[in-house]
């Protein structure tokens, strides 16, 4: 098939041979990982201080805790005023808001926690409550008697 002159002029040329050649021609084979490695130390040292000071404000409100102290005070003396039912409205709640520094979030959740650690309403609150008679309501029974229309305002 081939004759002696056929073999002498593809020397080189085929694709076997240039495998074969010690990879002369063939282009280094890049880790597509090593560059990764490289862009990410590139930009942890470009923005190494602005990432530390993103983390630190994030844990910071990520992070659970007590509110502060003159906070706690405000909203427990507000409770104590207002025990038998401590339910604020929502004006009061802003005004909570304002005079802690707390948001409004803050001010529900406080508030929604407390009653369920401290508070027992007494039996006729039961019934109340049960009945959904509004403590705002001027129609009240308070301690077994009836309150009437009088000028009662609850928990005062």
């Amino acid at each position: 098939m081939y004759g002696a002159d056929d073999k002498s002029e593809g020397v080189g040329s085929s694709e076997e041979d240039q495998e074969n050649s010690g990879g002369e021609t063939e282009l280094p084979e890049i880790d597509p990982r090593a560059e990764d490695r490289e862009l990410k130390n590139h930009l942890l040292k470009k923005y190494s201080g602005y990432l530390s000071s993103l983390k630190q404000e994030l844990s910071k409100k990520k992070k659970k805790g007590k509110l502060p102290k003159e906070a706690r005070q405000k909203l427990l003396s507000w409770w104590e005023l207002h025990y038998k039912w401590p339910y604020p409205s929502e004006p009061e709640k802003v005004a909570l808001a304002e005079a802690t520094g707390l948001d409004q979030k803050q001010i529900n959740n406080w508030f929604i926690n407390q009653r369920k650690r401290h508070w027992k309403p007494s039996e006729d609150m039961q019934f109340m409550v049960m009945d959904g008679i509004h403590p705002h309501n001027p129609a009240l029974y308070m301690d077994g008697h009836y309150m009437g229309d009088g000028p009662y305002r609850f928990g005062t």
